[in-house]
């Protein structure tokens, strides 16, 4: 509780006034280098405040007195590496990608750029190097439905699968159970015959009775015997990749209401360079052809 102020005997600096369990808390004042500081640091914030961005208001702000912006300087900076990048971006876009793969020079900022691009604009759903994720495509394996040569990826860069360009890629699987094409049961030895191709059927009967319904309703996209036809954008069925899952309960959900993933175009929202920068990255990834 407060008591009187009083001269500290030992030390003879005045008390507070606040006493606990008899200990007096004396009133030392801040070093004077600390007090110093503090107003020089004050000093210093007005300053800044004057002479950089500082303070919004209603939909501005104070642009300070010397008008420096960092957003002009990143713009600048950027407008500089354009600049310099300009002759052999200009070559890039004029060039062939079998003629940029072939010069070492070419190849080599193509894929470093490349890179960059694609962790701007294709990491978020291919992850990071390409590796992909559960209905994301994996990149750097040899399984692509579209195909992995330097002719077929840039075409599904330029105009996506699905999207809104009139050339974009397109691949609809029928909704078997959805649309009551098939029966439960039928999508159900279906899926069993589909294991049987990686030898992980369970019930031989019933995968006897999918091969044949395999053969009217899915062996003209997949193949006889789920090799996949890239030229339909129709995944094989007879290795151990999966877009969405191999397992028995994935397969059936697959059967009956269909997967149709949508990658979006990216002609018009990069430039010639930067697609074919991209297009030799992917296909630098291990998996094209």
């Amino acid at each position: 509780m407060p008591t009187k102020i009083e001269k500290d005997s030992v030390t003879g600096t005045h008390t507070t006034g606040h006493e606990w369990d008899g200990i007096k808390e004396l009133d030392t004042p801040l070093p004077r280098w600390w007090v110093y500081v503090f107003y020089a640091c004050i000093l210093w914030a007005v300053g800044y405040w004057v002479l950089y961005p500082s303070w919004p208001y209603g939909r501005d702000y104070l642009r300070g007195a010397l008008g420096w912006s960092m957003r002009a300087e990143i713009t600048e900076d950027m407008a500089a590496a354009r600049a310099a990048q300009a002759g052999i971006r200009g070559r890039i876009e004029a060039a062939s990608l079998e003629r940029i793969v072939a010069d070492p020079d070419l190849l080599t900022f193509a894929i470093v750029g490349g890179a960059a691009a694609f962790a701007d604009n294709c990491a978020p759903c291919h992850g990071s190097g390409g590796a992909g994720a559960k209905g994301y495509p994996n990149l750097a394996d040899d399984d692509w439905l579209w195909g992995g040569s330097l002719d077929a990826i840039e075409t599904t860069i330029r105009y996506g699968i699905r999207s809104s360009h009139e050339e974009t890629r397109i691949s609809d699987m029928p909704r078997f159970g959805a649309d009551e094409l098939l029966e439960p049961d039928e999508i159900d030895a279906v899926a069993e015959y589909v294991l049987s191709f990686t030898g992980r059927a369970t019930d031989a009967a019933a995968a006897k009775r999918g091969a044949d319904i395999f053969a009217e309703n899915c062996a003209a996209c997949h193949g006889d015997k789920g090799e996949g036809t890239q030229e339909l954008g129709a995944p094989r069925l007879n290795d151990a990749i999966w877009l969405y899952g191999g397992d028995k309960a994935t397969i059936v959900e697959t059967v009956t209401n269909a997967r149709r993933g949508v990658m979006p175009t990216w002609v018009g929202r990069l430039d010639e360079a930067t697609i074919k920068m991209l297009t030799v990255y992917e296909h630098s990834l291990g998996g094209g052809t």
